[in-house]
C-alpha cells in the first residue's frame, strides 16, 4: 500500500477475494457458446482465444518467477544480495489482477469496437506498425508519466507502493494501484487501438505485442542479469533500445534515475541515466554461482508439494503446507511434474539464505515421501543423497544437514552409511538428532512427571527416553516389545520406564506409526508432541498437537520468504538449524550414524545464536478442565 493511498487504489473486485474471476464468466461463456453454436462464417474465434491468451500470460509470468528465484538462489548473475521478506510476498500476491483487468477490457473492445473482432491470425503490416508506435509515442509518454509519478504528490499516493520492493521479482513489475494500471493500459492500448482503427489488427500481432511487454517487464524486474554484454559490443546503439535487469534495478535503489520503460534512449537524452548502469551490468554478469557454507538436504513430500516450494507458487510457498482442493484440478500438470522429476533425477537448489557471514542453501531431492517407503526406491534415493554429499564436498561446503526422511535408519543409518563409505569427507554430515532431542525435551511443559512414548523407535526416541529417565520423569509405552527394546538401551535408568496397558498420561511423545486407534485412546486434553519431521494426523479436536521439532529463526537470518513444509513463517526445523549451528560453532565431528553431540551443549549454543523455542501451546495447569 502507498504511504498515503489515493483514490482508485484498490481493485474494484477486491471484496470478491478468491472469487474475483467470476467477473470474466459472462464474457467467457458467451464467446465459447458463439464458437460452438454459430456457423463457421459467423464464428468469432479471435474473441474466443482471449481466455487461452490470459492463461498463457499467467504461465509466462510464472515461468519468470520460477526462473528468477532459481537463479537468485544459485547466485550467478545476481544483482542485489539483499533478501526478500514475507511482507513483499504478501504485497505482490495479487499480481494476476492486472491480467484480469486487461482481459475484461479485451472482451469489451471485441464486443464494442468495429474491427476488434473476427481478426485474422497474422498481418505483418500490423505487427510492424505496433512496434513503431511503441518505440515512438508509447516509450516517450511513459518516460514522462513515470517521472511525474515520482513527484511527491503522486509518489506518496500511488507509485510508492511499487517502490516498496527494493529487491524486485519479475512480478513486481505489475504491482501498482488500480489507478496506475489504468494509465498504463491507456499507453499500451495505443498500438492495439491503432491497428483496430486502421483494420490491420491480427491475433498474432496482439499476442506478440502483449507478450513482448510481459517479457520485458519480467526481465527488467528480475534480480539477475540475463542480457549479455557482447550484444552491446557488436551493436553499440542497442544500449539505447533495450534495457537490462541491472539498469532497472538501479531505479529501485536510486529512485531518481533510469525512468525509461524498455528503451533507455530517453534517459540518455534527458540526462537521467544512472552513472553506475554500465559497471553494474558488467559486475552482475561476472558473478559466478555462489558456494554455500551450509546445505540442508530435503525432498518433496506429496505430489502437490511441488506447488508449495519456493520455486513454484509464491503465495503457497509463503504459507504452511496444507492440501488445497483446487490443486486437484491441476492433476495433468502434477502428473507431468512427477514425470519430469523422475526423468531429471538430480538434486536441485530450492532456496538461498544468509545468516551473518554464513551462506545457506536448501537442496531438494526429486523424490516423494511415498517413495521413501518403497524398497525398490531405496538404492536410487541413497545414490542421490550420496551424490549430493560428494558434490557438497567438492564445492567446499562445510556442513550438510539431512532433512525429513533423508536420514532414516533403514535408509542409510542416519547418514552414517555415507561417512563409512567415504572416510575422507571434509563436509560434515549432520542428522540433527541432538538438537531434535533438546527441542522436544524443552517443549515438554514444566512440572510434567510422566509421559507416554508411542511411535517408531528411532535414535531420537532412545535418547529422549534416556534423558527423561535421568530427570526422574516416568516414561510409559503401550507395546511390550517397545518396552523391552528401550529397557535394554537404558540400563541403569530403567526404573522410570514402565509398560502400561492404559493411556492416562496427558503428555504423549509421538513418532511415526502412531495410529488413529491409539490417538482415540488418549484422554481429553492430551498434548501430542512429535519427535519426527512429519506431524501426526489430527484425529482429535479435544487434544493439543504441538509442532514438529522446530525453532523460530532470528531476525538476522535473511531472505526467508517461504515456509518450510508445514511449519509457520520464520520457523525452521531442528534438523535444518542443527547444520547451521554446527557450522557456526566450527564443530569438527560428524553427527550421523549412531553418534550424537552433547544435547545440553547443542541447545545452549543454538539459543546463543538467536534461535528461539516455540511457545508451548498449553501448560499442564490448563489441562485441569479435562480431568
Amino acid at each position: 500500500m502507498a504511504s498515503m493511498p489515493g483514490i482508485l487504489t484498490d481493485w474494484p473486485w477486491k471484496p470478491l477475494g478468491s472469487f474475483k474471476y467470476v467477473v470474466l464468466a459472462p464474457w467467457v461463456v458467451h464467446s465459447s457458446y458463439s464458437v460452438m453454436v454459430k456457423d463457421e462464417k459467423e464464428r468469432d474465434v479471435s474473441t474466443f482465444l482471449i481466455l487461452p491468451f490470459l492463461v498463457w500470460r499467467m504461465l509466462h509470468n510464472q515461468i519468470w518467477i520460477t526462473l528468477s528465484r532459481y537463479r537468485t538462489a544459485k547466485g550467478n548473475g545476481r544483482i542485489l544480495d539483499k533478501g526478500l521478506e514475507f511482507e513483499q510476498v504478501d504485497r505482490e500476491r495479487e499480481w494476476d489482477d492486472q491480467i484480469l483487468f486487461n482481459g475484461l477490457l479485451y472482451y469489451l473492445a471485441c464486443y464494442t469496437l468495429r474491427g476488434a473482432s473476427r481478426l485474422p491470425l497474422w498481418r505483418t503490416d500490423g505487427m510492424v506498425m505496433a512496434l513503431l508506435i511503441h518505440a515512438g509515442p508509447v516509450e516517450f509518454l511513459y518516460y514522462w508519466l513515470h517521472r511525474a509519478l515520482h513527484h511527491h504528490f503522486l509518489y506518496s499516493r500511488y507509485h510508492s507502493h511499487h517502490h516498496s520492493s527494493i529487491v524486485t521479482e519479475p512480478i513486481t513489475s505489475v504491482i501498482h494501484p488500480f489507478a496506475e494500471h489504468i494509465s498504463y493500459f491507456v499507453l499500451f492500448a495505443m498500438p492495439m487501438l491503432t491497428l483496430v482503427f486502421t483494420n490491420t489488427a491480427s491475433v498474432g500481432a496482439m499476442v506478440v505485442y502483449v507478450t513482448y511487454i510481459d517479457f520485458m517487464n519480467n526481465m527488467g524486474h528480475s534480480n539477475f542479469e540475463v542480457v549479455p554484454k557482447w550484444l552491446f559490443d557488436i551493436f553499440p546503439p542497442l544500449k539505447y533500445l533495450i534495457y537490462t535487469s541491472s539498469f532497472h534495478s538501479l531505479h529501485h535503489t536510486q529512485f531518481r534515475t533510469n525512468y525509461s520503460l524498455f528503451m533507455p534512449l530517453y534517459d540518455y537524452i534527458y540526462g537521467t541515466t544512472d552513472k553506475a548502469s554500465d559497471t553494474l551490468h558488467e559486475s552482475a554478469l561476472k558473478r559466478e554461482e555462489e558456494t554455500a557454507d551450509v546445505v540442508h538436504l530435503t525432498h518433496l513430500t506429496t505430489p502437490e508439494s511441488i506447488y508449495h516450494i519456493r520455486l513454484a507458487f509464491a503465495y503457497l510457498a509463503s504459507e504452511p503446507y496444507t492440501s488445497k482442493w483446487y490443486l486437484n484440478l491441476m492433476w495433468p500438470l502434477t502428473a507431468w511434474s512427477m514425470i519430469l522429476t523422475w526423468i531429471y533425477g538430480r538434486t536441485f537448489i530450492v532456496e538461498g539464505n544468509r545468516f551473518h557471514k554464513l551462506k545457506l542453501q536448501t537442496w531438494s531431492i526429486p523424490k516423494y515421501t511415498l517413495q521413501y517407503s518403497m524398497q525398490s526406491q531405496k538404492v536410487a534415493i541413497n545414490t542421490m543423497i550420496e551424490e549430493a554429499i560428494l558434490d557438497a564436498d567438492r564445492k567446499g561446503i562445510k556442513v550438510l544437514s539431512l532433512g525429513l526422511r533423508n536420514q532414516e535408519e533403514e535408509l542409510n543409518i542416519y547418514g552414517g552409511l555415507f561417512v563409512s563409505r567415504h572416510p575422507k569427507l571434509k563436509v560434515k554430515v549432520v542428522d540433527g538428532s541432538s538438537l531434535v532431542v533438546a527441542v522436544v525435551l524443552n517443549t515438554i511443559p514444566k512440572g510434567t512427571t510422566q509421559v507416554l512414548l508411542r511411535g517408531k523407535l528411532t535414535k531420537v526416541a532412545y535418547a529422549l527416553v534416556f534423558s527423561l529417565c535421568q530427570q526422574s520423569i516416568q516414561v510409559a509405552t503401550l507395546h511390550e516389545d517397545d518396552y523391552v527394546r528401550l529397557k535394554k538401551s537404558i540400563k541403569g535408568s530403567e526404573t522410570d520406564l514402565t509398560f502400561s496397558k492404559s493411556s492416562t498420561q496427558k503428555i504423549w511423545l509421538v513418532g511415526d506409526e502412531l495410529s488413529e486407534e491409539e490417538q482415540l485412546k488418549a484422554p481429553k486434553g492430551t498434548i501430542f508432541i512429535p519427535y519426527t519431521p512429519f506431524p501426526p494426523k489430527k484425529y482429535r479436536k479435544d487434544c493439543f498437537y504441538h509442532s514438529t521439532p522446530a525453532m523460530l529463526a532470528p531476525p538476522s537470518l535473511q531472505n526467508i520468504h517461504s515456509c518450510e513444509d508445514w511449519l509457520a513463517r520464520r520457523v525452521m526445523s531442528a534438523w535444518r538449524i542443527a547444520g547451521i549451528v554446527h557450522s557456526l560453532e566450527g564443530w569438527n565431528e560428524q553427527e550421523c550414524g549412531h553418534t550424537m553431540n552433547d544435547i545440553d551443549k547443542v541447545w545452549h549454543s543454538t539459543l546463543q545464536h538467536g534461535f528461539q523455542p516455540l511457545q508451548v501451546q498449553v501448560q499442564v495447569k490448563e489441562l485441569a478442565q479435562y480431568y
